[in-house]
């Protein structure tokens, strides 16, 4: 369908509307794609293989580029996926200029030199530039130690900050050297004399306690690691490691930025309405749809503070007062205040969750009353700075597959899917 065709509907009163995409566990199961996903994406695109809507892939993966993502998806998807649609856990990252002159520790896999230089962070130091300064401090694995003649220790930068990019491949070395870095306020070949705290800022992204590759059940996600992390330091200090920024679904930040993405996608099509509604696809009730849900609150309440600002005339506000959903500090992902100016907001977020990833059909029942809150056995499987509000984890609908829920979509919204 032609743009042209697009605004006549919206003309004729049919919403503008945004989809946003999870990837694993929704679209592809480790490196194989999901069957359900290549139907429904040759239906998304017209014969010249543009979107008919804007599209964007929102992961908690960040062990990449966005480049590479979008070349995995193309490949996987048949269609063509551009960098611009894809959003990693860390892409808010750029939005924290505050820190990217700072000496930073970086923890992942991959290219995570090239992921904090293209984040916009000058001075970065990763683990590996750690160890070999300071090769005497990873003494876990035996056939790692120093076996001849210790060198004498390079003197690092003070390191000033720590992003955690994703779940490494060693974790007792990062957890390890984590924490000298934390315990020695930044300088780890110091020796530990008096505890510093609050400690350096740790900004960490991506919360998934577990996600689903090719094994028949699911995998450690990253939160696995943060919990790891978390306990190792409550433990050697009696103290809670506080974070400066928690990126990365289901923080909304992480949505806000999402959103900026499908704004971006919307005037690539030529549209000259702003999208009016989100859809977000995914397969983990404890982060796409506690996500999609909590940004959907958000929402709600930017448009009450923008009507009671229309009314009133004051000074714009981050939340209305008395507000009973404000938002914590941890939910927004560490961004204060209001979002996006005055830019247009679409006017809700709807979560749409999918049995072939974390939440399965054939491993969980579902629950007999559609009301009732979609949750394991009430356990939390959140973050730790997260409230375990089980309304949010309530998906605003249930399907069995991508397909399905893009055919949803389209049927709510009265658009022909051909």
């Amino acid at each position: 369908m032609h743009c042209e065709g697009l605004l006549a509907k919206r003309a004729k009163g049919h919403n503008l509307f945004g989809l946003l995409f999870d990837i694993d566990g929704v679209l592809v199961r480790g490196r194989t794609p999901i069957p359900a996903a290549k139907q429904i994406f040759r239906s998304l695109v017209d014969r010249k293989g543009k979107y008919k809507v804007p599209v964007v892939f929102v992961t908690n993966a960040g062990n990449s580029m966005r480049q590479t993502k979008a070349e995995q998806l193309s490949h996987l998807l048949e269609v063509e996926v551009s960098p611009d649609q894809v959003m990693l856990s860390h892409s808010p990252l750029r939005m924290f200029s505050q820190y990217h002159n700072m000496c930073v520790l970086v923890s992942g896999q991959g290219p995570v030199l090239e992921v904090a230089h293209n984040l916009g962070f000058q001075n970065v130091v990763t683990i590996d530039m750690l160890r070999d300064a300071y090769p005497l401090q990873d003494m876990v694995d035996h056939n790692r130690r120093p076996k001849d003649m210790v060198p004498p220790s390079k003197e690092l930068p003070p390191i000033e900050a720590i992003i955690l990019f994703g779940e490494p491949v060693r974790w007792e070395t990062n957890l390890q050297l984590i924490m000298d870095v934390l315990l020695t306020n930044g300088k780890p070949g110091n020796a530990l004399t008096t505890l510093q705290y609050p400690h350096i800022p740790v900004l960490a992204c991506n919360m998934d306690l577990m996600w689903v590759a090719e094994a028949k059940n699911p995998r450690f996600g990253h939160g696995m690691f943060l919990v790891c992390l978390e306990s190792l330091y409550k433990k050697v200090t009696g103290c809670e490691l506080k974070y400066a920024a928690l990126i990365g679904k289901p923080s909304v930040v992480t949505y806000n930025y999402a959103e900026l993405l499908i704004r971006q996608q919307a005037e690539s099509l030529g549209w000259t309405q702003p999208v009016e509604r989100l859809y977000a696809i995914g397969d983990n009730p404890m982060a796409d749809i506690y996500g999609a849900n909590l940004y959907n609150r958000y929402l709600q309440s930017c448009h009450r503070t923008r009507a009671l600002m229309q009314l009133g005339g004051g000074e714009p506000q981050s939340q209305p007062l008395e507000d009973p959903h404000e938002m914590t500090c941890a939910e927004m992902g560490g961004v204060t205040g209001a979002y996006g100016g005055e830019e247009p907001l679409p006017v809700g977020c709807s979560s749409i969750l999918v049995c072939t990833g974390v939440y399965s059909r054939d491993q969980q029942e579902l629950p007999p009353d559609p009301r009732h809150t979609v949750t394991e056995h009430r356990i939390f499987h959140g973050h730790r700075d997260f409230r375990f509000d089980p309304n949010l984890t309530q998906p605003s609908f249930m399907v069995q597959d991508v397909k399905e829920a893009v055919e949803l979509v389209f049927q709510q919204e009265g658009w022909p899917l051909e």
